[in-house]
């Protein structure tokens, strides 16, 4: 009897799927799902493109008489973030696109700027060289980025899936956002967020000091004469460093080079590191308010101190905060001094203390000389304790001369700075107290001065033997806008007939 056609089509059926070979269930459970596949893949895209853009999407470019560093980063909302370390940031609301324009101010070049000097009919120019500098920049930026994010994804694609079609696949989805990012940003484009920048850091009062970008636009001639004075004076302060003496000290003398009051000023720096190379300096000894407002966007303007070539003895003066205090402290060249604390340093046993008032907090009522006073007594008891314990102090350092002056009779040198003018007085129980102008020539607001401060430094030569103090000699510069340096050797009273100050005028 023949076979039923509908049982023998369902077992041809049964003995078909049984034939056929069935995956495993843990393979159907790893298969991703294809939204899953297309996340996995932009965060790829994203994170391998921002790496390279960490890695190599930087330019470095001139920009006018600035050196700069150009990079663009990921952002939400875009703009122009110009950094003018270590004085702050200002921000622009330039475009509206997935990336951020950053902008590193580095230096300024002494060639460039002094080319400015030399050819102030450059100036009604500079305009048009920024605008086509920021040009130049840009466009090597946008080839270096293209490269940075293809390469960037293509490499974390290849790493991450080990296959070759799609790690190009991601790396042809970076340059297709990419792209995107520059066509939304083209799009957004506002020239006029120039006018309107957000300032952050010290650079929160530049509208009070420089006045804001509409008036630079409108008053444009007004503002090119005091770029052309600016740059003139700052060049001119650079060029007054080279004349100085080199100085053939004796081998049996200590050299200490006393500076105070920097204020922020950079070009300080340069002049300190000339003092130190040509008069062969043993330490340094700053005496105070290096700073100016103590915040920690200042902290990065302290770090040449690492490269000085000498020992840097520091204590806080009224314009530096328990911040700087702090960064200072890791420095390996620093000595940082307060509570009366002594070091031996450079042959000379120097203790100090800092300053009790840190003026820049207007939270805190001023304490005024009485908390200058109890201070100068803290060292003073801290001194006696050195010398009862037969270590005895050479030298001792605060910043208010009001401090300073409550050592007399415990020690024989005191430093002190503060009041921007020198000062020097054989105390009645026979301590000298030397007081020290501003070696920033006054800091950076120096530059806005119609008669700019000068710029101040002594180097104090002692004996090696008794570490007494046998002569100083007290530099000068002109200050900003005026080349000129003065060198005068002095001798402490009581020295031999004829031994009189003796200045060196450099022009």
């Amino acid at each position: 009897m023949a076979r039923d056609p509908f049982r023998a089509a369902v077992a041809r059926i049964r003995h078909h799927h049984r034939s056929r070979p069935t995956a495993p269930s843990s393979t159907l459970a790893a298969t991703p799902h294809p939204c899953g596949r297309a996340l996995g893949l932009i965060a790829v895209v994203v994170f391998g493109a921002w790496l390279g853009l960490l890695v190599v999407g930087s330019v470095r470019t001139p920009v006018g008489p600035m050196d700069t560093t150009m990079a663009l980063r990921p952002s939400l909302s875009g703009g122009t973030k110009i950094n003018v370390a270590p004085l702050g940031a200002l921000e622009l609301d330039s475009h509206i696109a997935p990336v951020r324009l950053d902008v590193q101010v580095d230096r300024l070049d002494p060639v460039r700027s002094g080319a400015l000097v030399q050819h102030p009919e450059r100036l009604s120019g500079l305009q048009q060289e920024i605008t086509a500098d920021v040009s130049t920049g840009t466009r090597e930026l946008a080839v270096r980025s293209c490269v940075a994010v293809v390469s960037g994804a293509t490499a974390l694609g290849l790493a991450v899936y080990r296959r070759p079609r799609r790690a190009l696949a991601a790396g042809g989805l970076a340059l297709a956002l990419l792209a995107a990012s520059g066509v939304s940003a083209y799009a957004t484009w506002n020239p006029e967020s120039v006018l309107e920048p957000r300032f952050s850091g010290l650079l929160s009062s530049a509208p009070s000091v420089v006045g804001d970008a509409r008036s630079i636009v409108t008053d444009f001639d007004v503002y090119q004469r005091e770029l052309a004075r600016l740059v003139t004076n700052v060049t001119r302060l650079y060029d007054a460093t080279s004349t100085l003496p080199v100085y053939r000290p004796d081998p049996a003398t200590l050299r200490v080079l006393h500076i105070s009051d920097i204020h922020l000023n950079p070009a300080a720096w340069q002049i300190i590191g000339s003092l130190v190379e040509q008069y062969d300096i043993d330490v340094i000894i700053d005496s105070g308010d290096t700073m100016d407002h103590g915040a920690a966007v200042e902290n990065g303007f302290l770090d040449p101190i690492r490269d000085l070539g000498a020992p840097y003895v520091w204590v806080r003066g009224n314009h530096d905060s328990r911040i700087t205090q702090r960064y200072l402290e890791r420095f390996t060249n620093v000595h940082v001094l307060d509570d009366g604390r002594a070091v031996d340093v450079g042959g000379l046993r120097v203790a100090g203390i800092g300053d009790p008032q840190f003026t820049p907090d207007r939270s805190l009522p001023a304490q005024g000389a009485a908390a200058e006073r109890m201070a100068g007594m803290r060292l003073a008891s801290a001194l006696r304790s050195q010398e009862q314990a037969g270590t005895p102090v050479d030298i001792a350092v605060a910043h208010e001369p009001e401090a300073a002056r409550e050592t007399d009779g415990t020690v024989p040198l005191v430093l002190a700075g503060h009041v921007h003018h020198r000062q020097n007085e054989l105390m009645a129980l026979g301590t000298r107290l030397k007081v020290e102008g501003s070696t920033g020539g006054g800091g950076l607001r120096a530059v806005q001065n119609r008669k700019p401060e000068k710029v101040r430094a002594s180097v104090l030569y002692l004996d090696r033997a008794t570490r007494r103090l046998q002569a100083w000699d007290e530099i000068t510069l002109g200050g900003l806008g005026l080349a000129t340096a003065e060198v005068s050797r002095h001798l402490p009273e009581g020295n031999p007939p004829g031994a009189t100050p003796s200045p060196i005028r450099f022009g």
